[in-house]
């Protein structure tokens, strides 16, 4: 039975209000970390990304990159993370997790799993991964929708080469 336009029409509206109340519930859990849900995504990008750029990081986790940067300043202060300088790019940093940061990590997955437990305990275990089956589908999907609006926006000159004739001109 086809889903009706008028819940159709309210998808992103509840995908985008489920994630606020579910960064919500794990906030209210994670707050005997000390940490803010936006290091806690700093966190959680940098530990399955290690040697990520400041920019890629702030675009991953959605941050303004000046906040990012105080974020990554006070975790540096704290001993969580290293800069190391990027060996393309001068002016860049590579960012990596310190052993004193493994601790706080272990501890934020640990209530992420509590939280996610309690979210989604009103599903079944056949609905869990259903539900986790869909959502990937539905990500890969956007990610393909991305990258070809991407690949559009570039100008022709940068898709294709130059033909050259066989003297290499």
């Amino acid at each position: 039975m086809p889903v009706p336009v008028e819940r159709l029409r309210n998808l992103g509206f509840l995908m985008r209000d489920v994630s606020r109340l579910y960064g919500r519930h794990f906030e209210r859990r994670a707050r005997e970390l000390d940490l803010t849900l936006a290091q806690c995504k700093v966190l959680a990008h940098l530990s399955r990304n290690e040697g990520i750029s400041q920019a890629r990081l702030a675009e991953l986790t959605e941050t303004d990159p000046m906040t990012l940067v105080r974020t990554l300043d006070r975790m540096q202060q704290d001993h969580w993370i290293e800069r190391r300088p990027d060996p393309a790019d001068r002016r860049a940093h590579r960012l990596y997790l310190r052993e004193d940061a493994r601790p706080v990590l272990a501890r934020m997955w640990k209530i992420a799993d509590q939280a996610r437990g309690e979210a989604i305990s009103v599903l079944s275990a056949q609905e869990q991964q259903q539900l986790i089956e869909l959502l990937g589908r539905l990500h890969e999907q956007l990610q393909t929708l991305d990258t070809r609006a991407s690949e559009a926006r570039r100008p022709a000159s940068a898709a294709q080469p130059l033909a050259v004739d066989a003297r290499g001109k």
